[in-house]
């Protein structure tokens, strides 16, 4: 059994100082955001064993948040192993499921993957082939900022994660968090 977390980044501010997209910082609410699923990660064990984050700047500030707050809810925090991949940045689907396989080198057993939409989206979609109905129904129609799919694959190798081959567990948001008393 595999188990595949997708995050995507936190809310971001409209324009990077820089003029790049790939400068945008986390806003005040992104921040927040950021932290309330960290430390909903952190109360529901177990925590990733292995974490690709992209490298645009939003990305790693929502990692680094993430793991902050992940430590500090739970009571017996393994770090992760984190690799950070500029190619993770735009990537589609068909790509980012690439990318997964790749995991197989270090065969962790809970993979967290931090990136973008569209791609984000649409890869937790298309992975999804059965699961919890009410979170099938709630990510087709978006993955927010800071939204998390969490699917299980009935596999022993993360070369065999395919479309339509995992169990959508879970599907959460902070806006889902506040309207739940789900810690």
């Amino acid at each position: 059994m595999r188990r595949l977390m997708l995050l995507r980044h936190a809310k971001t501010e409209h324009d990077a100082p820089s003029g790049q997209d790939q400068d945008r910082r986390l806003d005040d609410r992104g921040r927040l955001d950021a932290a309330a699923v960290g430390g909903w990660i952190g109360r529901h064990l177990p925590v990733p064993d292995t974490v690709l984050v992209s490298t645009a700047v939003r990305a790693l500030q929502t990692w680094e948040i993430v793991r902050q707050a992940m430590q500090d809810a739970a009571k017996d925090f393994a770090p992760p192993q984190v690799e950070f991949l500029a190619e993770l940045y735009g990537a589609d689907p068909t790509h980012l499921l690439q990318i997964i396989r790749m995991a197989e080198a270090t065969d962790p057993k809970r993979l967290m993957v931090i990136g973008h939409n569209p791609g984000m989206h649409e890869l937790a979609l298309a992975l999804s082939g059965s699961g919890d109905a009410a979170a099938k129904k709630a990510l087709h129609d978006n993955l927010p900022t800071s939204g998390l799919a969490i699917l299980d694959f009935a596999i022993e190798d993360w070369n065999e994660v395919a479309f339509r081959r995992g169990n959508l567990v879970r599907f959460t948001s902070p806006k889902l968090l506040r309207q739940t008393s789900d810690d």
